[in-house]
């Protein structure tokens, strides 16, 4: 069951579980200057990669950057969707209201 969490088009919650799971979609694109939060993307977070589209380097990078965005341990950050694609959904174990929290703070999103 996925609910809805407004006013983020990118997150949604997972109900499966006693707790449930945030999911996040990203747009990703890699080799980038540097890895940043650009915007949106067709309802998805926009993130530009330093790292390469290669053997899993961009998924990895990502998945630290979120982990290191939202204060939480690389382990409860997992790749759902998207592993060879540029959009990806995230499983984030953390609290809804800090994954949410976290995107108010974005000033790029706010536009």
């Amino acid at each position: 069951m996925n609910l809805p969490s407004p006013p983020w088009p990118c997150l949604r919650l997972d109900g499966k579980g006693p707790q449930p799971k945030v999911i996040l979609d990203v747009s990703v694109s890699p080799n980038a200057k540097r890895t940043e939060l650009v915007g949106w993307h067709d309802g998805a977070l926009r993130v530009r990669l330093s790292a390469p589209p290669v053997d899993g380097a961009a998924n990895e990078a990502l998945r630290k950057w979120l982990a290191a965005e939202l204060g939480v341990p690389q382990a409860r950050v997992t790749l759902l969707r998207g592993a060879s694609g540029r959009r990806k959904q995230w499983a984030i174990d953390a609290p809804e209201a800090d994954v949410s929290a976290w995107l108010g703070r974005q000033s790029v999103l706010q536009s």
